[in-house]
């Protein structure tokens, strides 16, 4: 028995197009395009903008939202979240000056904050896998458990005392440039993730999990324990960027990084990662983290006040989570569409 040869040819629906169409006309290359617009217009309507300090001050302010948004981004392709992120933060920054006032060496502080990072993420990731609540319902309560453990270890009190190698190194540029130093690191640990998500076998469970859990467990994906990793992932990362905050602002302080969660959520959104789980990518995130430290960049050189900039930052993550659901829904439409269509008569 022959195949009809009228049968259409089944492929792919994102393999329908060329390869620079599914590159170019991506959520994600919007976004670079929307980045390279806000810039331009600083440059032209704010004098003295464009330069290399600004450069310098614009990548030091995003390299912990960087940071932090990169783990984020797997937490939630999974189709979960991590609000707790910036009290973790606190939590480590304070853990790491405390220790170092109490004579610990630096290294070994900062060894130890990074610990205590990673185990404020086992236990939202216990709660999350283990005992099976929603993480928005976990991490709400961690983002008050965790910093106020971080106030009440040192009340209004901060700690300083750094040294001064310590707290160059934190803000030192990379040698002929205007880059930051730290850069470096945030830069690794995109290379990582970027990785770890697009190009190994845990990274396809990680968008399996965000598009069905009950499918992905029975493709013999570990759904609990890759989620888990993943909480712990985050909480890592977060105590690393503390320990950035801490050197780069010269203070340990239980207040520090209020309200970065809202902006490390937006920038993930922003480039391109679906709230629902199951789509996103480190490049548009990377994109997203851009165009955030990009305007608040902008609006505080041009004499807007904090409030102001939340008050964009919020509308930016409205936006991005409207937009989101109306192209998931512009989407199911136009497959809906294609089935009831069926094949072309013989």
């Amino acid at each position: 028995m022959t195949q009809n040869a009228a049968t259409p040819e089944r492929t792919y629906r994102g393999h329908a197009h060329s390869l620079a169409r599914r590159i170019l006309l991506t959520r994600e290359m919007a976004i670079v395009a929307l980045v390279v617009i806000v810039a331009l217009v600083a440059v032209l309507a704010l004098p003295r903008y464009a330069g290399p300090l600004t450069v310098t001050y614009l990548l030091l302010d995003i390299a912990a939202i960087l940071m932090i948004a990169l783990p984020m981004t797997l937490v939630i392709v999974t189709g979960e979240i991590d609000l707790s992120v910036a009290s973790t933060l606190a939590l480590a920054s304070v853990t790491f000056g405390g220790l170092h006032e109490a004579g610990l060496p630096i290294e070994a502080a900062g060894l130890l904050a990074i610990m205590v990072g990673a185990l404020a993420g086992a236990i939202n990731g216990f709660f999350i896998t283990v005992v099976g609540l929603p993480s928005l319902a976990v991490t709400i309560a961690t983002l008050a458990l965790y910093r106020g453990i971080a106030v009440g270890l040192l009340g209004t009190r901060a700690v300083t005392e750094f040294g001064e190698f310590w707290t160059d190194l934190a803000t030192s540029r990379i040698p002929g440039t205007p880059i930051p130093s730290i850069m470096i690191l945030a830069l690794a640990l995109a290379i990582a993730f970027a990785t770890l998500l697009h190009f190994t076998a845990f990274g396809r469970g990680v968008f399996a999990i965000g598009q069905s859990k009950e499918a992905a467990r029975f493709s013999g994906v570990r759904v609990e324990r890759t989620k888990f990793i993943l909480f712990v992932l985050a909480g890592t990362v977060a105590a690393l960027a503390g320990i950035y905050y801490t050197l780069r602002f010269g203070n340990a302080r239980g207040q520090i990084a209020e309200g970065l969660e809202l902006s490390v959520i937006a920038a993930v959104l922003l480039g391109g990662v679906s709230i629902f789980g199951g789509r996103g990518g480190i490049h548009g995130v990377i994109a997203g983290v851009v165009l955030i430290g990009l305007l608040g960049s902008a609006l505080r050189f041009a004499g807007v006040t904090s409030d102001v900039i939340n008050i964009v930052t919020g509308a930016l993550l409205v936006a991005s989570v409207v937009s989101s659901s109306i192209l998931t829904g512009f989407h199911r439409w136009r497959a809906g569409r294609g089935v009831k269509k069926g094949p072309p008569a013989t």
